[in-house]
């Protein structure tokens, strides 16, 4: 069964994009929920309607993701996290804690999706994480791991 996603779905696909799924999936979960539509000749002329409407929302955010990316230039997270004697730490830093750190000590609310960590940080240290605000729109936001 051939769907239009109306959201991202982790491990499926982007937002309006069309994908394969099994029809219970879809017929179950996936539509009910209004996560995806039948991707039938009347959806598809509507789809290219919602990319249109998408685009111009997005060209109008890029301002606003651009202004955001000037206004974490130089700053740096506290993240806390409980370590050992060697500053080891228990578990690891996500990009979920980086997130709420970002509202917490910014202000700036942001989708965990668009954080992606290049390295597991399992000591305490400086590090580093990418920003995908937009696909104009790439920053960094440095942060740093500190003993609770």
């Amino acid at each position: 069964m051939d769907v239009i996603l109306l959201q991202t779905i982790d491990k499926l696909g982007d937002k309006h994009e069309v994908v394969t799924v099994k029809n219970g999936y879809g017929r179950n979960y996936l539509i009910p929920q209004k996560k995806a539509l039948i991707a039938n000749d009347t959806n598809m002329r509507r789809l290219e309607d919602l990319r249109k409407r998408e685009e111009k929302r997005e060209l109008k955010m890029t301002d606003h993701y651009k202004a955001m990316a000037e206004s974490l230039e130089g700053k740096v997270l506290k993240i806390g996290a409980k370590s050992g004697a060697e500053g080891k730490i228990f578990g690891s830093v996500t990009n979920i804690q980086i997130a709420s750190a970002m509202k917490e000590q910014l202000g700036i609310e942001l989708e965990r999706r668009k954080i992606a960590i290049n390295e597991e940080i399992k000591v305490l240290g400086t590090y580093a994480a990418d920003l995908n605000l937009h696909p104009e729109v790439q920053t960094k936001v440095n942060f740093e791991v500190v003993k609770e």
